[in-house]
């Protein structure tokens, strides 16, 4: 067997901190940091989720957690019922152009259980009676999560629901958040930011990770992590996955 060199040794310590710097950011955005929600009650059919779209919704924003929750069935549980909800009934386009036909609109959709909010197009101008923002506080009650990716955390801020919360959204627009919305505390570097039924993620691929908690929070880390594997998806937000 070689001996190692000097350079050898340094460079080892040098990935071996880095790498335990990384986990422990990652376990602060999922933990420290946060109100973690708690361990919801096991459910004994599909949990309904909603997805609530506009014009210009981001893909990976809402398709991201659609996968997450869909293989839900790798772990063996009751899983997941997932329909789209917009304004009208109108087809939307999302970023990049995929025509959307939404299953509901916000006058006869199911009663959701989670609620996925993706940026979409004027998500983060603040509309005087809007429909969405009208919904997203109707259905607050009876809702176990509502989730924004990304900038959608601008559209359920406008609910006033995280006033006086911990928040996060993508890297990009955490200036202009932090102007329009100042009651709500800004968390930079997190992947997702839990306050109970109110979860924010950051940027895009981070709805994921926020989606692979829910499935946590109502099936535990086991489903949580099938899913993950399955998906061939590697996070350092958990060390399992």
């Amino acid at each position: 067997m070689s001996q190692l060199t000097r350079r050898d040794i340094i460079v080892a310590a040098a990935t071996v901190t880095a790498g335990t710097a990384l986990l422990s950011r990652s376990t602060r955005a999922s933990t420290g940091s946060t109100t973690a929600g708690s361990a919801l009650p096991r459910p004994d059919k599909p949990v309904p989720v909603a997805f609530l779209l506009g014009e210009g919704a981001t893909m990976i924003d809402f398709s991201g957690p659609w996968e997450v929750f869909q293989d839900a069935f790798v772990a063996d549980v009751p899983g997941f019922e997932l329909f789209t909800v917009a304004a009208g009934p109108e087809p939307i386009r999302a970023s990049g152009g995929m025509k959307i036909v939404p299953d509901y609109t916000l006058e006869n959709a199911p009663t959701p259980k989670v609620i996925v909010i993706p940026a979409q197009a004027g998500g983060r101008q603040p509309v005087a009676g809007s429909p969405k923002v009208a919904w997203l506080k109707a259905q607050h009650a009876t809702a176990d999560v509502i989730m924004s990716v990304c900038t959608g955390a601008f559209l359920l801020a406008q609910t006033g629901l995280l006033s006086g919360l911990s928040a996060t959204t993508h890297h990009s627009f955490l200036d202009d958040f932090a102007k329009q919305y100042p009651s709500v505390r800004l968390l930079k570097n997190q992947r997702f930011v839990e306050n109970g039924k109110l979860m924010t993620t950051g940027g895009l691929s981070s709805g994921i990770e926020g989606a692979l908690r829910i499935v946590e929070r109502y099936y535990g880390a086991d489903s949580r992590t099938k899913v993950a594997n399955y998906m061939e998806y590697v996070s350092h937000t958990w060390s399992e996955a």
